[in-house]
């Protein structure tokens, strides 16, 4: 097998999907064969994110996550194997013409060139509130009502950061990528605390792949959750359940959305920086537990410090939680099944009504659908694309879910019953088998 386009071969999808493992990993692009066996490591993405799509065809997935292809075509050339034999049959390609046609059509529009007053407002509004939290003890001082008002205004601050950081995490907000990694560590780290190289590992991954267990780390719950319809039966006949998953849906209220934040997230972002000795990443959070610490120990003592960090971590824990797995709980869980990159995102997510507090409240994410397409599209177009997407499935008979925002909710525990419910009966019946 040649390099860089001599000798080439020929293979088939089903020769190419036989390289899946991790030490033998093909992926098609295009039509053509890639080798990326040992070049996953050096990926700047990140080595699980491209491996997810080991020997399948990562055409969309590709072009979804990278806005400089040239950039990205001379680390694919050395790695160049083959094409696709001609005349393999793509029982998807009408679905995914028509999708990238939409894509090209989406890119003709102007809807991935982003407003920089959009973003210029939204970040002078968090750092405004950043400021009245602190002012608000500092003027009205540290009595119960004043501490309150604070502490809701500083956990705003976290959960609006929040979305403004996932916008420079996927390079939707400027042309030349090293100024959203730059945005990204300082919104990330020394706004919110937390380490964007770790962000970047988890939420790729779910982008790739979503919902797919074993695959995306959002899924990945099963020691204290199950979910979806495949979770609670492979659980249930593994013997190594250590939950009652049939109550899950009354102590998600206790240890889902408060501990998120305040204990799994800190655990694991600190992990993760310590395991990979990322030092920048280390710098950054500092940073933030350094000015938090020096501005409001002094007003509040360090007792009184600690109680307003957890409080405001649990108030933004809950915001995150309902918010992000309102799109995705109670969609389709499952095993890797090669699903074409559209049939994939709208299995797993779904819409939340537009409305300004929806928008706002959500950060767009209640444009799911949207934003998982097309993970690169500046937020405020997100709206733009909608009619064009539900037009596509509509075509294809794709179904496309849009709800309220208080029932995205209330399918969140409802999910999770039923869920639990799967697993006490396949529980039964493996006992009794």
């Amino acid at each position: 097998m040649g390099k860089g386009g001599k000798g080439l071969n020929t293979y088939s999808y089903q020769e190419v999907s036989k390289h899946d493992k991790w030490d033998d990993r093909w992926i098609i692009i295009n039509n053509e064969v890639y080798n990326i066996t040992n070049w996953a490591r050096r990926h700047p993405g990140g080595s699980k994110v491209i491996g997810h799509y080991a020997g399948q065809d990562a055409t969309d997935a590709f072009r979804a996550f990278h806005n400089d292809l040239d950039q990205v075509q001379k680390y694919l050339l050395p790695l160049h194997i083959g094409s696709v034999q001609k005349g393999e049959v793509n029982t998807n390609f009408s679905l995914e013409k028509d999708f990238r046609n939409l894509r090209e059509t989406a890119e003709n529009m102007g809807l991935f060139k982003p407003s920089y007053t959009f973003f210029f407002v939204h970040l002078a509004h968090i750092i405004a509130m950043e400021v009245m939290a602190y002012l608000t003890l500092y003027y009205f001082g540290t009595g119960w009502i004043p501490f309150l008002v604070s502490v809701c205004l500083y956990a705003t601050v976290q959960s609006q950061v929040g979305w403004l950081q996932h916008d420079f995490g996927h390079l939707s907000v400027f042309k030349a990528s090293w100024l959203d990694h730059l945005f990204h560590f300082l919104t990330i780290g020394c706004i919110k605390g937390a380490s964007p190289s770790w962000w970047n590992h988890m939420h790729y991954q779910h982008h790739a792949k979503p919902n797919v267990m074993g695959k995306d780390p959002d899924v990945r719950v099963d020691q204290l959750f199950v979910v979806g319809e495949k979770m609670p039966i492979e659980v249930a006949k593994s013997n190594k359940s250590a939950m009652p998953y049939n109550q899950q849906h009354k102590y998600f209220f206790f240890i889902g959305p408060p501990l998120l934040f305040p204990v799994y997230f800190q655990f694991m972002l600190f992990r993760h920086i310590f395991t990979r000795r990322l030092w920048k990443d280390f710098i950054v959070v500092m940073a933030f537990y350094v000015k938090f610490f020096y501005l409001y120990t002094s007003m509040l003592g360090l007792g009184w410090c600690l109680v307003y960090y957890e409080i405001m971590r649990v108030l933004e824990s809950h915001w995150f939680t309902w918010v992000s797995q309102s799109n995705h709980i109670p969609m389709d869980i499952d095993r890797d099944t090669a699903e074409p990159w559209i049939r994939l995102q709208m299995k797993a997510t779904c819409d939340i009504e537009k409305s300004f507090f929806n928008d706002w409240f959500t950060g767009h994410l209640n444009f799911q659908i949207e934003h998982h397409l097309f993970p690169t599209m500046p937020r405020h177009n997100l709206y733009k694309i909608q009619p064009l997407v539900q037009s596509l499935c509509k075509k294809h008979g794709i179904p496309y879910q849009m709800k309220t925002l208080s029932q995205s909710f209330i399918d969140i525990v409802k999910s999770l019953k039923h869920s639990g419910e799967l697993w006490e009966a396949a529980l039964h019946a493996h006992h009794v088998s």
